[in-house]
């Protein structure tokens, strides 16, 4: 397909006529020739790029040609009017817009200090009815005249929410559904509510305090960058395992004779498999037993997990008659 103009708006194939207003206006604000001056010439080529995606994808004719056909298809479009009038020398196919044309018309007029001089810079205002020029701020000035003194648009401090996540959750991974209410500036400068739906991908072994970020999809307002939004992994408490690094630790509880005369240790893991340990060791206070990789997955070890601990505690009994006493003495004594 050559260039894949959905990428170059970074918007996916579904976008909507506003999704493609907010993506051309955010971008051709960051690469516009005068706002980088010290690369001008790939900012020239992006910003060009921008330009052309934009007319092609927000012209239905043109997106659904560009969709069955590609880049190839758009050359072997009928001539534009203006061609088809003789006035073109018999061009055929498409032929995009001058970018600075297409700029004009969504800002009014240039935040950058750009006039109508110069080849290609005519500037166009066309009024939207509300006061404001078409497709730009609403005629707020300040905005303009930071842009024209040379200021970067701020971006905001990100956004920060804890995701809770089960260990369960921790140790298989999980996909989770997030739906979060935010303001954009729509494409004619008003702050307006929107909803999207967030797919975030728990990987198996990450720990509390994970950061996923979400680039972009914080608030926004007029004269500033949109917040990124910033989702921390939290951990919940589970009533057998506690998690220790990449290691699960375990607290058991066994009675003197089971400590003296052994048992079995009977445990559900995370991912619901049960699992039965043998401890033939005399249990004495404090002692650990350690089950090679039962622990946590180690997110870049795919393979590899850490180890299950198994903390005893000796339950010793309140009373003893005095021949139990006896008998134990006995057999201890040997």
């Amino acid at each position: 397909m050559g260039v894949d103009y959905y990428n170059v708006l970074k918007v996916n194939r579904n976008a909507t006529e506003d999704d493609l207003k907010k993506a051309y206006r955010r971008l051709a604000m960051k690469w516009h020739p005068d706002k980088n001056p010290n690369n001008k010439k790939e900012a020239e080529a992006k910003f060009k790029q921008i330009s052309e995606a934009y007319e092609v994808l927000s012209d239905s004719q043109k997106r659904a040609i560009y969709d069955q056909y590609g880049e190839e298809g758009l050359k072997d479009m009928p001539p534009p009017e203006r061609y088809a009038n003789g006035n073109g020398g018999g061009s055929k196919g498409f032929n995009p817009r001058n970018a600075e044309d297409i700029f004009a018309e969504f800002f009014g007029s240039s935040p950058f200090g750009f006039g109508s001089t110069g080849p290609g810079r005519s500037m166009r205002f066309q009024s939207d009815g509300g006061g404001g020029m078409f497709g730009g701020f609403g005629g707020n000035e300040n905005i303009f005249r930071s842009y024209s003194e040379g200021v970067t648009p701020k971006k905001p401090t990100a956004v920060e929410s804890k995701l809770p996540c089960s260990l369960e959750e921790l140790y298989t991974g999980s996909t989770r559904k997030m739906k979060i209410s935010r303001t954009v500036v729509d494409a004619n400068g008003r702050q307006v509510p929107e909803q999207e739906i967030l797919t975030i991908d728990v990987k198996p072994g990450w720990k509390k305090g994970t950061k996923i970020t979400f680039p972009d999809k914080g608030n926004e307002q007029l004269g500033q960058l949109p917040a990124d939004l910033v989702f921390v992994i939290d951990e919940k408490p589970h009533d057998t395992y506690k998690r220790d690094g990449n290691d699960l630790v375990v607290n058991h509880k066994v009675t003197l004779a089971e400590a003296l005369g052994g048992t079995t240790v009977h445990l559900t893991t995370l991912d619901g498999r049960d699992l039965s340990i043998p401890v033939t060791d005399i249990v004495s206070p404090g002692y650990e037993l350690v089950v090679a990789r039962e622990g946590m997955p180690i997110p870049k070890e795919p393979r590899n997990r850490g180890d299950l601990k198994i903390k005893f505690e000796v339950r010793f009994p309140t009373r003893l008659t005095p021949e139990q006493r006896a008998g134990l003495k006995r057999t201890l004594a040997g």
